[in-house]
């Protein structure tokens, strides 16, 4: 992985979050998936460890949880 992932749900939090991780790396580092509109990649979240959104996956595959919007489980509906 080349780019950051930054997954997200659409709730404010997760807007505000995502507004701010832009700003801080750059549209060029960072992929946005939102979740919450498609959730085929529900299961790709969960694989790269993903519990709660919103979270950034580095290109190392860490996963960064930032602040709370909602569980994985509460997206998948």
């Amino acid at each position: 992985m080349s780019k950051s992932i930054f997954y997200h749900a659409g709730c404010p939090v997760c807007v505000s979050a995502e507004h701010d991780i832009i700003d801080l790396v750059g549209t060029n580092n960072i992929e946005v998936v939102h979740i919450g509109e498609d959730k085929s990649r529900i299961d790709e979240a969960e694989s790269a460890g993903v519990n709660s959104v919103p979270a950034l996956v580095t290109p190392n595959g860490n996963v960064l949880h930032i602040n709370f919007g909602a569980s994985i489980a509460d997206v998948r509906g």
